[in-house]
């Protein structure tokens, strides 16, 4: 009898990813148990006609999780610190405790649920590289450097409590950021220009698909990373290479022109200042977040994971020029 993977959050950008590898997976190593909080929604019902089976269940219901969880061997869950909210909801709770509290919701389900293996993806605490400096700003009424990382790693200590079987999968940026608000852009006399705010350090990023496939990949070794860090990505690479490589695959000159940290956390919009530290660290911590990730094991876990070259040649249409 095929094994079942229930996956969180399989309309959204991560779950999907993954529930696309299972589907896709040559060797149908898993069936697949998409979790959706609407399961009657065009995305689910799209899943369902790819042959997964869709069920309903909400993070914020540990009792809808755990009957999601029934009987699936492995279980992926992801959070969404982003996700859309009412002013009701963001008074009654902050994004950072709303991803604490529903991961502790998947960790108890899954226990109760006596899932064998579960995928939570995480991301590295970056208060220990900030320390205690006002440097950057302090978020969250004083608790976190960049909330959306801080709030995931905290998290991961909920899985272990619960006793649950766990990989912890730590992502990082994605490739398809940049053909979107963080891509390049024309300035005043017509011309493109990548601004992402990296400095001359190189930035680890990943395809959402390669993140689903990985997944796939650690699921289908059994035990073996049970309890183990995996920290992943498909390349580094310096704003200077991100740019060189648009060019080619576009026709026409991508110039990189850095916004610096306290330029981009001066510039308003909701989540400036997160976003600001955000790529401080990555640009300040580029030498340990590189070292983290082996790409090797990521390969062997995912043969079919993508440069951002090969990533960028099939998606730069999506970008808007």
């Amino acid at each position: 009898m095929t094994e079942t993977i229930a996956v969180v959050g399989a309309t959204g950008i991560q779950g999907g990813g993954l529930v696309r590898a299972i589907l896709a997976d040559p060797a149908r190593r898993f069936a697949v148990r998409a979790i959706t909080r609407n399961p009657n929604g065009a995305a689910a019902q799209k899943l369902a006609d790819a042959g997964a089976e869709v069920v309903a269940a909400d993070l914020d219901d540990e009792d809808s999780l755990r009957k999601a969880f029934d009987g699936v061997y492995g279980a992926y869950v992801v959070t969404n610190y982003f996700a859309e909210r009412t002013e009701a909801e963001v008074a009654a709770r902050s994004a950072a405790d709303m991803e604490l509290e529903q991961a502790g919701n998947a960790a108890r389900a899954a226990r109760d649920a006596d899932v064998r293996h579960v995928i939570w993806s995480t991301l590295e605490d970056t208060r220990p590289h900030f320390g205690d400096t006002d440097r950057v700003p302090t978020l969250d009424d004083g608790r976190y450097k960049v909330p959306h990382f801080d709030a995931k790693s905290e998290a991961d200590d909920l899985f272990r409590q619960a006793g649950v079987p766990t990989t912890f999968l730590r992502t990082t940026f994605y490739y398809e950021n940049l053909v979107d608000s963080l891509g390049p852009a024309r300035d005043a006399d017509g011309h493109l220009v990548l601004t992402l705010p990296m400095g001359d350090s190189p930035i680890n990023a990943i395809a959402v698909e390669d993140i689903g496939r990985t997944a796939l990949g650690i699921f289908g070794r059994g035990e073996e990373f049970i309890g183990r860090t995996v920290a992943i990505a498909g390349q580094a690479l310096t704003g200077a290479e991100l740019a060189a490589t648009m060019s080619d695959v576009l026709g026409e000159p991508v110039t990189y022109a850095p916004h610096d940290w306290d330029a981009f956390r001066s510039f308003g919009f909701e989540g400036a200042a997160e976003f600001g530290n955000m790529f401080q660290y990555y640009a300040e911590n580029h030498e340990q977040f590189t070292r983290d990730r082996d790409l090797d094991l990521v390969r062997e876990l995912n043969p079919q994971l993508q440069s951002f070259r090969e990533w960028f040649t099939e998606h730069h249409t999506e970008l808007a020029r």
